[in-house]
């Protein structure tokens, strides 16, 4: 009998046990010795798959073996972003809290769809999205849902707006239909998720048009309106507007509040991407960031980024959010069951996904954890190096900044180099580093010139570990301008 049940999969309970004790000791040693790993992995494409099995397993292996291949093969073929070093992209940071949650999640294994498959997963949801929404200082007539990135989140919101232009498209498409063509705004530094989304409702990424911005990589308000009234000319039909609070390449702010004024001039959505940006609101001397967002239709923030939950975790707030389960409410036979008096949230009506994870537990704990104090604590340090960065920038007069610091994010350029070669030293002195396996740094282009960035969120980062960075860059660019 009990061979037959060892044949059944799984493995016994006293095995579990024994393993899950081990792994909590490697999670440990892992994320206390990670600053003596290499950051980037050296492998060339197909260097981890040519060291797996790709005939699929017909036995059971032994977990002690399946252990070990992750640390020969797989480990060593990540890019470590827990890394304290780790400075590209935005702070998708782990914390202890969050691991502990993450595996707790992993027990319990339920789908978050409906109350009553998970009544704790779906009030817990409501709890953190409520604690969110007056962390951020939004009106009480905003509700949210949880999605798993930003591009899901906008991509949800420019739905709803397309409801709103176009009723019914829900039920009839829109081909053949009697519709003007839409457009999209969003300014030259917002994130790629904005073409996705338009793709996905079927408005085309042709029809989003890109505002020029400002010297400090703001959307252009003039640019906007000439824009608006130019498409309006030609018989297009202005949507939605996408305004970015944190650009991806400098964590810029557009002008909320100007760009809601002429929404509401146009009748047009009004939506925030505030995927990294908007968890500055947390800081009381930041609240500048919310000015004009209780005039907004929607608003996506990230909190796998600058709070601390780990990925992914974004959540959306729709005012009237009763217009996005109009949109996406779909309920087939077999989910057809009476909910008790009072769970009225099914979050499955909030969007195209059925299935959920949940993701409200990990948010639960870490927030709980950290406190809004430890929150804003930690928020403040990155802002703390990320401006002496800019300092220690300032006076080496081979780099220049190229952006202002306005959040957690640095652009600068080595500048010390023959006029024709600047950015291609730049990007050179990006690809060296990264290449070290002791830091990593991205590029970008600002103006059309090749600019470095840094992006500080880890929690594990310290000022020394920026200045070993910095001490990186500079020996590097000594090495590339001889």
């Amino acid at each position: 009998m009990k061979d037959r049940q060892e044949n059944l999969g799984d493995i016994p309970p006293e095995v579990f046990r024994e393993e899950l004790h081990k792994l909590a000791d490697w999670i440990a040693d892992y994320r206390e010795k990670i600053a003596e790993r290499r950051i980037s992995p050296t492998a060339k494409p197909g260097a981890v798959l040519a060291q797996l099995d790709t005939v699929p397993p017909e036995t059971a292996a032994p977990l002690g073996e399946i252990f070990a291949e992750i640390d020969r093969v797989i480990v060593p073929g990540v890019a470590h972003w827990a890394h304290p070093q780790f400075m590209s992209y935005f702070g998708c940071t782990t914390t202890s809290p969050g691991i502990l949650a993450e595996m707790i999640t992993g027990a319990l294994n339920v789908n978050a769809m409906t109350w009553r498959t998970s009544p704790a997963a779906t009030e817990l949801e409501t709890l953190v999205l409520g604690w969110l929404r007056q962390w951020l200082g939004l009106p009480n007539e905003f509700a949210g849902v949880v999605y798993d990135t930003a591009s899901i989140s906008t991509m949800h919101a420019l739905a709803t707006a397309r409801e709103a232009a176009a009723p019914n498209t829900r039920k009839l498409g829109l081909s053949r239909r009697d519709l003007p063509l839409f457009r999209i705004y969003a300014s030259d530094q917002a994130h790629s998720s904005v073409e996705k989304g338009a793709i996905a409702i079927g408005i085309g990424e042709d029809n989003v048009r890109r505002v020029p911005s400002d010297s400090a990589f703001r959307m252009d308000i003039t640019a906007l309106r000439k824009m608006i009234a130019q498409d309006r000319q030609e018989n297009f039909r202005p949507m939605a507007v996408v305004a970015t609070v944190g650009t991806t390449s400098t964590a810029s702010v557009d002008p909320v509040p100007q760009i809601a004024k002429i929404c509401r001039e146009h009748k047009m959505w009004l939506h925030i991407d505030g995927a990294y940006g908007a968890g500055l609101a947390l800081l009381p001397e930041c609240k500048w960031i919310t000015d004009g967002w209780n005039e907004v239709d929607s608003i996506v923030i990230n909190p796998h980024k600058m709070l601390f939950v780990p990925f992914d975790f974004s959540a959306l707030y729709v005012r009237d959010i009763g217009r996005l389960r109009r949109l996406f409410t779909l309920v087939p036979e077999y989910l057809h069951l009476r909910d008790p008096v009072g769970a009225e949230i099914n979050y499955m009506d909030y969007g195209v996904q059925l299935g959920r994870r949940f993701r409200a537990l990990k948010a639960w704990v870490v927030w709980r954890a950290f406190g809004r104090n430890g929150i804003a604590a930690r928020i403040r340090e990155h802002l703390r190096l990320a401006n002496l960065l800019a300092d220690w920038i300032k006076s080496d007069n081979r780099f220049e900044l190229a952006a202002l610091v306005v959040m957690p994010v640095v652009c600068f350029r080595f500048v010390a180099a023959d006029k024709n070669k600047i950015d291609m030293s730049n990007s050179e002195i990006v690809e060296r580093i990264n290449a070290s396996g002791h830091a990593y740094l991205t590029q970008t282009k600002l103006n059309g010139r090749t600019v470095m960035r840094i992006g500080l969120g880890n929690v594990l980062t310290t000022e020394q570990h920026l200045r070993n960075v910095w001490e990186l860059i500079q020996k590097t660019v000594n090495e590339v301008a001889t």
